[in-house]
Order: structure tokens, then C-alpha cells, then sequence
């Protein structure tokens, strides 16, 4: 054992210091990690803590899928500072060009305020349009996620006006827009292992 040790030891000497370190707090945080979720699965939830209500987890949805980004004019260049959340999800007028032509972040709050809960899931689980939405992503979510999210949004009331209509690629859009056509895929072979 004792020569076991010395072997280990010397073995370590030889080693980076700055390595060690790093292999050491690696596998502290790993160990503090796996406490915590063996300790909070044992634990029961507080009764003083109740569970969200569809419009919170809709909200919920809403932030953490980034909805606001695009269909929150100055939420994304204020870092989510502004405006405030009466404001959210009236849509923009700035257009998102590129090969598909140019589309529009719409305004959900009217969106929602024109169609029922079940429309919106139907919608939220087939449709297919234009990027930069991500409509693969929303195909994916749970049903449940989709109902709270439209009720979150119908709680927030219609406000704002319609977006512009979407412009085919042959055409000059009106309005101002993010210009999303690829530069120098030439490039591509470059990168290629």
C-alpha cells in the first residue's frame, strides 16, 4: 500500500499543478451537483409554494424561448430591459430578409385575440412558413406549453396594430429590415475537416 501511495505520488509530482487543480475542482463540482439532486428529490414540495398557473408557465415559455426577441420591438437591444411587459409581443415592423423573401415578427397579441385556444395549438403544431421563426422548435412542444403560452398571451389583451404583410423574394420590401442572405459561402470549403 505504502508503495502504492509513493508510486501515485510521484506519478502526481510530474504532473501540472494547474491540471490537478482543475481535475480537483471538476470533481468537487460534479459531487456537489449529484448531493444536491439526490437531496432535492427527497425532498417534498412546500405547501406554501403553489404550482404556476398556466399564464405564469406561459410567461415562463415565453422568456426562456426568446418569443420576445423578435416579436418585441426593443426588447433584444435593450437585453431584455425594456419595454415593459405591457408592451410584449405587439410584433415589429422591421423585416427579417433573405432567400424566402421578407417576413414579419407578428403581433401575437392580436394573433391570439383572433382565434381560439385550439386553433393556436393547431397552428403551433403545423405550420411550416417562412424563418426566421423557428417553427420546427414550436412543432416539438408539448401541448400543455402551447395552451399556456396562448393564455399567457390572451391575459396580456390585444394591443398594437398588424405587422406587414410578408414580400416575396422578387420584391423590394417598404419597410426597413435585418438582412439575412449569406456572405462568402465560398468560405464553406475552408472550413471543411
Amino acid at each position: 500500500m505504502i508503495h502504492q501511495t509513493n508510486s501515485l505520488s510521484a506519478k502526481m509530482s510530474q504532473r501540472d499543478p494547474r491540471k490537478l487543480a482543475a481535475g480537483f475542482w471538476a470533481t468537487l463540482v460534479v459531487l456537489l451537483t449529484v448531493v444536491a439532486c439526490e437531496q432535492r428529490s427527497t425532498e417534498t414540495p412546500s405547501a406554501a409554494a403553489p404550482a404556476k398557473t398556466p399564464e405564469q408557465q406561459g410567461k415562463y415559455i415565453v422568456l426562456i424561448g426568446g418569443c420576445n426577441d423578435c416579436h418585441t420591438g426593443g426588447y433584444a437591444e435593450s437585453n431584455g430591459q425594456n419595454p415593459p411587459e405591457s408592451e410584449w409581443l405587439t410584433g415589429v415592423p422591421i423585416g427579417f430578409r433573405g432567400p424566402w423573401g421578407t417576413s414579419y415578427a407578428s403581433n401575437l397579441r392580436l394573433t391570439v385575440n383572433e382565434m381560439t385556444e385550439d386553433e393556436w395549438v393547431n397552428i403551433c403544431r403545423t405550420r411550416r412558413v417562412l424563418p426566421p421563426m423557428p417553427w420546427p422548435s414550436l412543432n416539438h412542444m408539448e401541448e400543455q406549453d402551447v395552451r399556456a403560452v396562448y393564455r399567457y398571451i390572451k391575459s396580456l389583451g390585444p394591443k398594437g396594430v398588424k405587422t406587414p404583410p410578408n414580400v416575396p423574394p422578387d420584391q423590394e420590401p417598404a419597410t426597413p429590415y435585418f438582412d439575412f442572405v449569406p456572405q462568402h459561402l465560398e468560405r464553406l470549403q475552408n472550413l471543411a475537416p
